[in-house]
Protein backbone atom coordinates (compact mmCIF):
# COMPACT_ATOMS: atom_id res chain seq x y z
CA UNK A 1 0.00 0.00 0.00
CA UNK A 2 1.56 2.92 -0.76
CA UNK A 3 0.87 7.10 -0.12
CA UNK A 4 1.13 10.63 -1.17
CA UNK A 5 4.00 12.44 -0.56
CA UNK A 6 3.96 16.04 -0.23
CA UNK A 7 7.07 19.11 0.57
CA UNK A 8 6.87 21.84 3.16
CA UNK A 9 5.34 23.90 0.17
CA UNK A 10 2.27 21.47 -0.39
CA UNK A 11 3.64 20.06 -3.65
CA UNK A 12 3.16 16.69 -4.49
CA UNK A 13 6.95 14.71 -4.88
CA UNK A 14 6.14 11.06 -5.40
CA UNK A 15 4.99 8.23 -3.13
CA UNK A 16 6.15 6.05 -0.34
CA UNK A 17 5.46 2.35 1.01
CA UNK A 18 3.65 1.84 4.15
CA UNK A 19 4.84 -0.52 5.75
CA UNK A 20 2.88 -4.22 5.63
CA UNK A 21 3.14 -5.26 9.45
CA UNK A 22 1.96 -1.75 10.19
CA UNK A 23 -0.92 -1.09 7.56
CA UNK A 24 -1.95 -4.31 6.50
CA UNK A 25 -3.08 -6.05 9.83
CA UNK A 26 -6.56 -7.40 10.75
CA UNK A 27 -8.95 -4.94 11.85
CA UNK A 28 -10.80 -6.17 14.87
CA UNK A 29 -13.77 -3.59 15.54
CA UNK A 30 -14.34 -5.20 19.22
CA UNK A 31 -10.75 -4.86 20.35
CA UNK A 32 -10.13 -1.30 18.67
CA UNK A 33 -13.41 -0.51 20.77
CA UNK A 34 -12.03 -2.46 24.06
CA UNK A 35 -8.41 -0.18 23.63
CA UNK A 36 -10.19 3.38 23.27
CA UNK A 37 -12.75 2.57 26.55
CA UNK A 38 -9.24 1.36 28.38
CA UNK A 39 -7.68 4.59 27.47
CA UNK A 40 -10.20 7.13 28.22
CA UNK A 41 -10.90 4.81 31.28
CA UNK A 42 -7.42 5.48 32.46
CA UNK A 43 -7.36 9.04 31.72
CA UNK A 44 -10.75 9.59 33.75
CA UNK A 45 -10.36 11.49 37.30
CA UNK A 46 -12.64 10.87 40.07
CA UNK A 47 -14.38 14.70 40.54
CA UNK A 48 -17.17 13.90 42.38
CA UNK A 49 -17.10 13.50 45.78
CA UNK A 50 -20.23 13.05 48.91
CA UNK A 51 -18.66 12.75 52.77
CA UNK A 52 -19.44 9.71 54.97
CA UNK A 53 -21.21 9.50 58.01
CA UNK A 54 -17.83 10.39 59.98
CA UNK A 55 -17.04 12.94 57.84
CA UNK A 56 -20.35 14.92 58.44
CA UNK A 57 -20.83 17.16 61.37
CA UNK A 58 -23.44 16.78 63.96
CA UNK A 59 -24.29 15.33 67.04
CA UNK A 60 -23.65 11.38 67.78
CA UNK A 61 -26.19 11.25 70.28
CA UNK A 62 -28.85 8.83 70.63
CA UNK A 63 -32.21 10.90 69.20
CA UNK A 64 -34.31 9.40 71.80
CA UNK A 65 -34.81 5.76 73.49
CA UNK A 66 -34.61 2.10 71.28
CA UNK A 67 -37.82 1.21 73.07
CA UNK A 68 -41.18 2.85 74.63
CA UNK A 69 -41.63 5.49 72.24
CA UNK A 70 -43.76 3.79 69.44
CA UNK A 71 -41.79 5.11 66.93
CA UNK A 72 -39.08 3.54 64.71
CA UNK A 73 -35.78 3.09 66.26
CA UNK A 74 -33.26 5.79 65.80
CA UNK A 75 -29.84 6.22 66.09
CA UNK A 76 -27.61 10.20 65.53
CA UNK A 77 -28.69 13.01 63.34
CA UNK A 78 -25.88 11.97 61.29
CA UNK A 79 -27.42 8.82 59.51
CA UNK A 80 -28.31 9.00 55.69
CA UNK A 81 -32.31 9.59 56.44
CA UNK A 82 -32.24 12.40 58.27
CA UNK A 83 -31.98 15.76 56.55
CA UNK A 84 -28.62 16.71 56.69
CA UNK A 85 -27.25 13.27 57.18
CA UNK A 86 -24.40 11.93 54.75
CA UNK A 87 -25.28 9.97 51.18
CA UNK A 88 -25.33 6.57 51.27
CA UNK A 89 -22.81 4.49 48.54
CA UNK A 90 -22.25 8.18 47.23
CA UNK A 91 -19.02 8.72 44.99
CA UNK A 92 -15.84 8.82 45.85
CA UNK A 93 -12.95 10.74 44.67
CA UNK A 94 -10.65 7.96 45.46
CA UNK A 95 -12.21 5.64 42.86
CA UNK A 96 -9.86 3.70 40.43
CA UNK A 97 -11.07 3.39 37.13
CA UNK A 98 -8.40 1.89 35.33
CA UNK A 99 -8.04 -0.77 33.22
CA UNK A 100 -5.80 -3.54 32.13
CA UNK A 101 -5.29 -4.72 28.57
CA UNK A 102 -1.77 -7.07 27.66
CA UNK A 103 0.71 -5.87 25.55
CA UNK A 104 0.08 -8.12 22.59
CA UNK A 105 -3.65 -6.64 22.61
CA UNK A 106 -2.65 -3.16 22.90
CA UNK A 107 -0.37 -3.35 19.60
CA UNK A 108 -2.58 -5.44 17.96
CA UNK A 109 -5.07 -2.90 18.28
CA UNK A 110 -2.32 -0.08 17.20
CA UNK A 111 -2.25 -1.88 13.69
CA UNK A 112 -5.81 -2.16 13.06
CA UNK A 113 -6.21 1.32 13.83
CA UNK A 114 -3.43 2.52 11.16
CA UNK A 115 -4.72 -0.15 8.77
CA UNK A 116 -8.20 0.79 9.60
CA UNK A 117 -7.18 4.15 8.42
CA UNK A 118 -5.13 3.23 5.67
CA UNK A 119 -7.97 1.66 3.94
CA UNK A 120 -10.21 4.31 4.41
CA UNK A 121 -7.16 6.59 2.57
CA UNK A 122 -6.91 9.42 5.61
CA UNK A 123 -3.33 8.72 5.57
CA UNK A 124 -0.77 10.91 3.72
CA UNK A 125 2.99 11.74 3.54
CA UNK A 126 4.97 14.74 4.28
CA UNK A 127 8.79 15.09 3.51
CA UNK A 128 10.04 17.69 5.75
CA UNK A 129 9.40 20.78 7.09
CA UNK A 130 11.57 24.00 8.10
CA UNK A 131 12.52 24.52 11.77
CA UNK A 132 10.71 28.04 11.95
CA UNK A 133 7.72 28.40 14.32
CA UNK A 134 5.32 30.08 12.53
CA UNK A 135 1.47 28.78 12.69
CA UNK A 136 0.30 31.04 9.80
CA UNK A 137 3.46 28.88 7.47
CA UNK A 138 1.72 25.60 9.07
CA UNK A 139 -1.72 27.02 8.47
CA UNK A 140 -1.22 27.65 4.49
CA UNK A 141 0.50 24.12 4.03
CA UNK A 142 -2.44 22.19 5.46
CA UNK A 143 -4.59 24.33 3.36
CA UNK A 144 -2.15 23.23 0.15
CA UNK A 145 -2.44 19.31 1.05
CA UNK A 146 -5.58 17.17 0.35
CA UNK A 147 -6.95 17.88 4.15
CA UNK A 148 -10.16 19.61 5.07
CA UNK A 149 -9.33 21.94 7.46
CA UNK A 150 -12.04 22.46 10.93
CA UNK A 151 -11.36 18.25 10.70
CA UNK A 152 -9.43 16.80 13.17
CA UNK A 153 -5.91 15.97 11.90
CA UNK A 154 -3.03 13.94 13.24
CA UNK A 155 0.55 14.91 12.42
CA UNK A 156 2.96 11.92 13.64
CA UNK A 157 6.70 13.13 14.22
CA UNK A 158 9.74 10.47 13.98
CA UNK A 159 11.34 13.03 16.76
CA UNK A 160 10.84 16.22 18.87
CA UNK A 161 10.56 19.40 15.97
CA UNK A 162 9.61 22.27 17.69
CA UNK A 163 9.28 24.28 13.92
CA UNK A 164 6.50 21.93 13.73
CA UNK A 165 4.76 21.11 17.11
CA UNK A 166 4.57 24.65 18.38
CA UNK A 167 3.70 25.82 15.16
CA UNK A 168 0.20 23.26 14.61
CA UNK A 169 -0.79 23.11 18.34
CA UNK A 170 -2.35 26.72 17.96
CA UNK A 171 -4.42 25.42 15.10
CA UNK A 172 -7.89 24.10 16.01
CA UNK A 173 -8.69 20.48 16.08
CA UNK A 174 -4.52 19.87 14.95
CA UNK A 175 -2.09 17.19 17.20
CA UNK A 176 1.02 16.69 16.64
CA UNK A 177 2.15 13.43 18.36
CA UNK A 178 5.20 11.35 18.26
CA UNK A 179 5.89 8.05 16.55
CA UNK A 180 6.63 6.62 19.97
CA UNK A 181 3.14 7.15 21.33
CA UNK A 182 0.58 6.52 18.36
CA UNK A 183 -2.12 5.77 20.24
CA UNK A 184 -5.66 4.00 19.13
CA UNK A 185 -7.58 7.06 20.12
CA UNK A 186 -6.00 9.56 18.21
CA UNK A 187 -5.68 7.13 15.48
CA UNK A 188 -9.40 6.69 15.43
CA UNK A 189 -10.43 10.39 16.28
CA UNK A 190 -8.50 11.80 13.40
CA UNK A 191 -10.15 12.45 9.85
CA UNK A 192 -6.42 12.94 8.66
CA UNK A 193 -3.08 11.61 9.20
CA UNK A 194 -0.15 12.93 8.09
CA UNK A 195 3.12 11.19 8.33
CA UNK A 196 6.20 12.20 7.97
CA UNK A 197 8.79 10.11 6.03
CA UNK A 198 11.05 9.50 9.04
CA UNK A 199 8.31 8.85 10.77
CA UNK A 200 7.30 5.70 9.29
CA UNK A 201 10.51 4.28 9.30
CA UNK A 202 10.45 5.08 13.09
CA UNK A 203 7.13 3.47 13.72
CA UNK A 204 8.53 0.59 12.24
CA UNK A 205 11.70 0.11 13.87
CA UNK A 206 9.74 0.64 17.44
CA UNK A 207 6.59 -1.44 16.89
CA UNK A 208 7.58 -4.27 14.45
CA UNK A 209 11.24 -4.96 14.96
CA UNK A 210 11.63 -6.15 18.22
CA UNK A 211 8.46 -8.32 17.90
CA UNK A 212 10.63 -9.76 14.81
CA UNK A 213 13.29 -10.25 16.76
CA UNK A 214 11.37 -12.04 19.37
CA UNK A 215 9.94 -14.54 17.02
CA UNK A 216 13.55 -15.11 15.26
CA UNK A 217 14.84 -15.78 18.98
CA UNK A 218 11.65 -18.22 19.50
CA UNK A 219 12.25 -20.19 16.29
CA UNK A 220 16.08 -20.08 16.71
CA UNK A 221 15.62 -21.64 20.34
CA UNK A 222 13.01 -24.50 18.67
CA UNK A 223 15.61 -25.28 16.32
CA UNK A 224 18.22 -25.96 18.96
CA UNK A 225 15.84 -28.39 20.86
CA UNK A 226 15.14 -30.21 17.89
CA UNK A 227 18.61 -30.71 16.98
CA UNK A 228 19.59 -31.42 20.80
CA UNK A 229 16.45 -34.14 20.84
CA UNK A 230 17.65 -35.27 17.33
CA UNK A 231 20.98 -36.10 18.86
CA UNK A 232 19.73 -37.71 22.33
CA UNK A 233 17.58 -39.89 19.79
CA UNK A 234 20.76 -41.27 17.78
CA UNK A 235 22.51 -41.64 20.98
CA UNK A 236 20.00 -43.94 22.36
CA UNK A 237 19.89 -45.86 18.79
CA UNK A 238 23.49 -46.13 18.65
CA UNK A 239 23.77 -47.47 22.38
CA UNK A 240 20.87 -50.08 22.26
CA UNK A 241 23.12 -51.39 18.70
CA UNK A 242 25.81 -51.72 20.92
CA UNK A 243 24.00 -53.85 23.81
CA UNK A 244 22.55 -56.09 21.10
CA UNK A 245 25.20 -58.69 20.40
CA UNK A 246 25.83 -59.04 24.26
CA UNK A 247 22.53 -60.56 24.52
CA UNK A 248 22.96 -62.88 21.76
CA UNK A 249 26.02 -64.29 23.28
CA UNK A 250 24.33 -64.55 26.46
CA UNK A 251 21.50 -66.85 24.52
CA UNK A 252 23.99 -68.89 22.36
CA UNK A 253 26.15 -69.47 26.01
CA UNK A 254 22.87 -70.97 27.66
CA UNK A 255 21.97 -72.91 24.23
CA UNK A 256 25.82 -74.69 24.55
CA UNK A 257 25.53 -75.15 28.31
CA UNK A 258 21.90 -77.00 27.69
CA UNK A 259 23.23 -79.29 24.41
CA UNK A 260 25.95 -80.19 26.75
CA UNK A 261 24.07 -81.25 29.93
CA UNK A 262 21.62 -83.32 27.49
CA UNK A 263 24.57 -85.01 26.29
Amino acid sequence: MTIDVFTSTGEKKGTAQLPAALFEAPVKMSLLHQAVVRQQSNRRASIAHSKTRSEIQGSTRKLFRQKGTGRARRGPIRSPLLKGGNKAFGPRNDSNFTKQLPKSMRRAALFGSLSLQAKRGAIIGLQDYPATIKTKQAFALLGKLPVEIGRPMLVVLPEKHAGLMLSMRNIPRVKAVLAAYLNPEDVLHARHIIFLVDALKKAEEIFVAPRVKKIADVTKEEERLAVSDKQSVSKKASSSTKKAPSKKTSRTSKTSKTSTTSA
